[in-house]
């Protein structure tokens, strides 16, 4: 009891002082080393022996995906791809259908590799710009970025180059395609609920009289053009925008790379990898792997590193600095993988710990079914770190393999597993002390208060509705 105490007082602390600010490369460390304690484990060995094995594993594993990603998305938004698509679909469907247009162009460019991040920063003066000009309340924007960035795209959409899609595929020997039907309908379910929600509120707000509100701050300067800066200023936004985009690639050139990473990364991991001669890949220089290991994280190597070309060879004049965004690009990637892997050495501490035999007897006796505990293992782990991919890697790393010989046993296909774990993983993540969501509201100049409601509706509720309808049709009718 006392080492199980140890393992709630330590996941505490982690989330208490993770919503602080203090750092989870020194927290994933400090935390494991204080759960062990309760358990009277010794601490040199725990840290040298499990919890760095299993955090350099992890970088060892997703690296290159991390790498490549940050790359891409820098490249996007240095060379002005990202600010066309977004402007393309904003100009076809006009002011009037301001946040369906914003939602679109958010899941576009993050379907496509874009990092959320990256995302929020390059279409937050867009949005602010078209919102004003609809005289849409502004608290509404951030729950508009989320539902576009932070959920179909991010776990259900089959192919999607996310960490999230990536992170089971070791653990399940799937692809980034794993239940396409599936991943489908969850995606059309998050897309309507959540834009259900906010055209409800737009018609609330517009019943009652509200309309965009005083510039509450934000990021406007973000923004090449302007938008939003320009508007509060009086100047013609027309003839500012004019200027702006002129140094844009078309919108052709913008959506090229995106079509290349998703159409690649498809036909590599489902047609050209597993008919290629691997059997190398069982000697023991390479693992003693199979390509089912190995072939999902290979498609979406290829497929970033072939449309970061793309993009070097389409927008030469337009990238100022190549070698400046590759090295702001690969910077960007290190903070990130190295939190996520901190937090996957605490996965791994806890779950050597004796006491967390009650915790997996727990969780295995939910009832429900391997699916069923999986996905609450999984959702309730990302909320409770604060991280989608935190809180996958650490229920993978402790239940994965009995998750996997249980489906097994039951006849449940890996691929279900796959996308189940992928759409836990985003539900109860966007709790408020999510990285994600302060960083989007910081952005947009908003606080929790004014824009909480919106982002829990459409980045927690709905995903969760859309993780019980894949679990009900999984049971039902297996993965399709």
């Amino acid at each position: 009891m006392i080492g199980l105490l140890g393992i709630l007082l330590a996941l505490t602390l982690l989330i208490w002082l993770a919503f602080r600010g203090i750092s989870v490369l020194i927290l994933g460390p400090v935390m494991a080393l204080l759960a062990a304690a309760f358990s009277m484990q010794p601490g040199l060995a725990t840290y040298t022996q499990v919890f760095m094995p299993a955090a350099g594993g992890f970088i060892i594993n997703f690296f290159p995906l991390f790498l490549l990603g940050a790359i891409f998305g820098r490249l996007m938004d240095d060379s002005g791809s990202a600010r066309a698509i977004a402007d393309g679909i904003v100009d076809r469907l006009g002011a009037a259908q301001a946040i369906p247009a914003i939602v679109l162009s958010c899941a576009v460019l993050t379907y496509g590799g874009v990092s959320l991040f990256v995302v929020a920063f390059a279409i937050y003066p867009v949005a602010a710009a078209l919102f004003r000009l609809a005289d849409i309340p502004k608290r509404l924007i951030p729950g508009t970025i989320a539902l576009g960035a932070f959920t179909f795209t991010m776990t259900a959409l089959p192919g999607t180059p996310a960490i999230q899609n990536a992170i089971p595929m070791p653990y399940f020997g799937t692809t980034p395609f794993a239940a396409p039907g599936l991943g489908i309908i969850a995606a059309f379910t998050m897309a309507s609920l959540g834009l259900g929600w906010l055209v409800l509120q737009q018609r609330r707000a517009r019943a009652a009289g509200e309309g965009y509100g005083a510039e509450a701050g934000g990021m406007p300067q973000l923004d090449n053009g302007g938008h939003a800066l320009a508007t509060e200023r009086g100047y013609d936004l027309r003839e500012i925008e004019g200027a702006a985009r002129a140094g844009r690639p078309p919108v052709w050139i913008g959506v090229l790379p995106i079509v290349i990473v998703i159409a690649l990364n498809y036909t590599l991991s489902v047609h050209v990898l597993p008919a290629l001669d691997t059997s190398y890949l069982a000697h023991p220089e390479f693992g003693a792997a199979t390509i089912a290991d190995v072939r999902g994280i290979w498609a979406i190597i290829v497929s970033l590193t072939v449309a970061i070309l793309a993009i070097l060879a389409l927008n030469r004049s337009r990238l100022a600095d190549i070698p400046g965004s590759l090295g702001d690009g690969a910077n960007a990637s290190v903070l990130p993988i190295f939190n996520t892997a901190s937090l996957v050495g605490f996965g791994a501490v806890v779950a050597a710990l004796p006491a967390f035999a009650l915790v997996r007897g727990a969780v295995e006796g939910l009832g429900g079914g391997v699916l069923v505990s999986l996905a609450l293992s999984t959702n309730i782990l990302a909320g409770l770190t604060g991280s989608a991919s935190g809180g996958m890697s650490i229920a993978l790393e402790a239940l994965g393999a009995d998750y996997l010989a249980l489906a097994r046993d039951q006849g449940i296909s890996p691929e279900l597993l796959h996308r189940v774990t992928s759409i836990a993983t985003g539900g109860l993540d966007s709790l408020p002390h999510n990285g994600a969501v302060i960083t989007l509201l910081a952005i947009c100049g908003l606080t929790h208060r004014e824009s909480y409601r919106d982002i829990a509706i459409v980045a927690v509720a709905a995903p969760i509705v859309a993780l019980v309808v894949v679990i009900v049709l999984g049971t039902l009718f297996g993965s399709f």
